[in-house]
């Protein structure tokens, strides 16, 4: 018999933690508390019908661990039933999955929602400064990441405990701020009749500003259908290729400093996601944080507000660790998202 479990009830261990995006999947075994994380090998959520075939393939079938709770993290707007996630085929199901690996306890989070968790144990060597001030520990941190699609999330500092905030910041609608930008706006490709952050700031999204650039230009821009694609014709010296990622970066930036403004994110902004950290050599000559501080009339305010590029590989994996360990440091509403067996 399944029942909803309360936000403070223990976690049994061995903890599976799942974070399950677009295009990769990603698995790692908390045996204990104190223990070291068991990581497993990153997939690709195509090669897999389903998650429970990925668990299976992935985890089960290489270690003798068996775990007794899943804490894991969907890259979609989570739903109190089965969820879909909003870039990949997969519909997770959270009673099935119960059921199906013998579980005492399952969490769901949204993916963001669990990156941020990792934040206040980010260390020296898992993020890079893009700039800024010192930053205020106990003040609102933002995460955002541009991937499969464009995460965002918060982590609020009250009363001695953390407390994430997910979103879908995404999906914000995002317009033209520049006479370049007037430009190529009419050959964007929309999403839904709309121009989002995701539209521009995701693997997609970078292949979009390329064809774009090239419409404009009046080229053929075919050539570029993702963004990986892009960053290689750029490495070989198109012009358009360097200038897509030169405005994927300032709108990044656009968007984080809007961000840092919306939440007063005096604790920083970190740039995480799978897309970022490629691009990592060209944040320094890039306009990310001219774009980040332009923000009259409270340019002061963000011009102290740091920003970090996350370069830890698996931050939702450390979030939810980090969460399986000390469940109390958190201030998390797990509502109809933990569910208990009797």
């Amino acid at each position: 018999m399944l029942r909803r479990g309360s936000d403070i009830d223990p976690i049994p261990f061995p903890v599976l933690m799942a974070d399950i995006g677009g295009t990769n999947a990603r698995f790692a075994i908390l045996q204990e508390t104190h223990s070291p994380l068991r990581e497993f090998a990153t997939v690709q959520t195509r090669d897999y019908p389903d998650i429970m075939t990925a668990v299976s393939e992935t985890v089960l079938d290489t270690t003798a661990i068996l775990p007794r709770s899943l804490l894991i993290a969907i890259a979609a707007p989570l739903h109190s039933g089965a969820t879909k996630l909003t870039n990949a085929d997969w519909v997770i199901e959270p009673e099935a999955l119960l059921e199906t690996l013998n579980l005492d306890t399952l969490i769901t989070f949204n993916d963001f929602e669990a990156l941020s968790l990792s934040l206040p144990s980010l260390g020296p060597d898992q993020v890079v400064s893009l700039g800024g001030g010192a930053g205020d520990t106990r003040s609102p941190r933002v995460v955002l990441g541009p991937g499969t699609g464009l995460g965002v999330a918060a982590l609020i500092y009250a009363d001695g405990r953390y407390q994430p905030i997910a979103g879908e910041g995404g999906h914000m609608s995002f317009g033209p701020a520049s006479e370049r930008d007037e430009a190529l706006w009419p050959h964007l490709e929309r999403l839904h009749g709309r121009v989002t952050g995701e539209t521009l700031l995701s693997g997609n999204g970078l292949a979009r500003i390329y064809r774009a650039l090239a419409a404009e230009a009046g080229r053929d821009g075919s050539a570029c259908s993702t963004g990986a694609e892009v960053t290689d014709a750029a490495g070989r010296g198109d012009t358009l290729g360097a200038e897509a990622i030169d405005l994927f970066l300032t709108y990044l930036g656009r968007i984080a400093g809007d961000l840092a403004l919306l939440f007063l994110a005096r604790g920083g902004v970190y740039i995480a996601g799978g897309i970022a950290p490629r691009l990592a050599d060209k944040f320094a000559g890039s306009r990310f944080r001219e774009a980040f501080e332009d923000k009259a009339p409270h340019r002061a305010i963000v011009e102290d507000i740091p920003t970090y590029l996350v370069t830890e590989p698996k931050p939702a994996v450390a979030g939810l660790s980090s969460f399986a360990q000390l469940p109390g440091r958190f201030c998390v509403n797990l509502g109809q998202r933990r569910l208990d067996r009797s």
